[in-house]
């Protein structure tokens, strides 16, 4: 049986490869990018729109690409954090982003012990979804927890506030200045991850797109945002007249981390899309994140609300093996030279 000493060597070349020798990672890359091609021919489906393993630059830099472990969450409670690490680490993920830190069945853990688990495995703490009130009561515990894991990120994947209306939206900016200030005085940066709903307009004012209120009176330098791409074209489905990728141009730097979530068009859902396993579907990402300023700056961070139930065609319901395929189709983008 390979010892955990010989997996952490392979994990640590491999994010070597992909991060300090830049030209190593763009040959290596390539060969990954023909091995998830032969492995998507022979599954029964081929590269669909905006996702084939092009020849130009690494969109997603193997060192940043993670996951969302609520993408694995029957993993996480069945088998642990230390199982999990380790397969995670052998599939070649770099980095993670919590939503909670209990193991279910698995027993109590505490942040220092899944500190080591991380340590053990290569692996580093990217981010962690907490809830608003999980924030708003204790602060200070949250960001004692962040510190021990060694994340540079934490924040919340809950709308802003339940109250649609111009001022319940500011409301929500202000609480959020807040969180920043709290967060940043500890050398942290505090962001808030968007489903559709934020892309709705306002019950007072239809003319006033919600996430325009909140991303306008928030601080720039202390509120970050995680775009969840899927949701963000959901969100244009739902509430048209505006293109995802422009709020991230618009301010790059308010942007650090991006939620890569695939879906397939379905004409007869009213979301305008079926979530799947990340590149069999229809969502354009060669051309989103070859469109973004300061490319491999970002942390791709792979989530399939799903996984343990929809697989790609042809493959068991597993969320390990949704996983690992999506690293590689993740690993495997390639964009326009610049």
């Amino acid at each position: 049986m390979e010892s955990r000493t010989d997996v952490n060597r392979r994990n640590f070349l491999r994010l070597a490869g992909g991060t300090v020798a830049v030209g190593a990672a763009t040959l290596a890359g390539a060969g990954l990018a023909g091995s998830a091609a032969a492995s998507t021919v022979a599954a029964g489906h081929g590269p669909r729109p905006g996702h084939g393993p092009g020849k130009g630059r690494v969109l997603v830099p193997a060192g940043n690409i993670g996951i969302q472990l609520y993408s694995i969450r029957d993993k996480v409670s069945s088998l642990g954090f230390r199982v999990v690490f380790e397969r995670l680490a052998d599939m070649g993920y770099a980095e993670i982003e919590f939503a909670g830190y209990t193991q279910g069945s698995v027993g109590a853990i505490t942040p220092q012990q899944i500190r080591e688990l991380l340590d053990d495995n290569g692996l580093r703490a990217v981010g962690s979804h907490r809830g608003i009130g999980d924030f708003a009561s204790n602060m200070e515990q949250e960001l004692d927890i962040a510190e021990i894991l060694g994340m540079e990120h934490i924040g919340t994947a809950q709308a802003p506030t339940n109250d649609n209306t111009v001022s319940g939206y500011l409301a929500a900016a202000e609480q959020f200045n807040g969180f920043g200030e709290a967060a940043s005085a500890r050398g942290l940066k505090f962001y808030q991850h968007n489903h559709d709903g934020e892309f709705r307009f306002a019950t007072d004012d239809p003319e006033v797109r919600l996430y325009d209120v909140f991303y306008d009176n928030t601080d720039p330098r202390t509120v970050f945002l995680e775009m969840d791409v899927f949701w963000a074209f959901v969100g244009q489905h739902r509430y048209p007249g505006f293109e995802p990728v422009d709020y991230i141009k618009r301010n790059p730097h308010r942007y650090p981390l991006l939620h890569l979530k695939d879906g397939e068009v379905n004409p007869e859902s009213e979301q305008g899309y079926d979530m799947v396993e990340f590149g069999i579907g229809d969502l354009p990402y060669t051309e989103f994140l070859s469109a973004l300023p300061g490319g491999g700056r970002r942390h791709g961070i792979w989530e399939q609300d799903n996984a343990a139930q929809v697989p790609a065609p042809g493959y068991p319901a597993d969320s390990f093996g949704n996983a690992e395929r999506s690293y590689d189709e993740v690993r495997a983008l390639r964009g326009k030279r610049c």
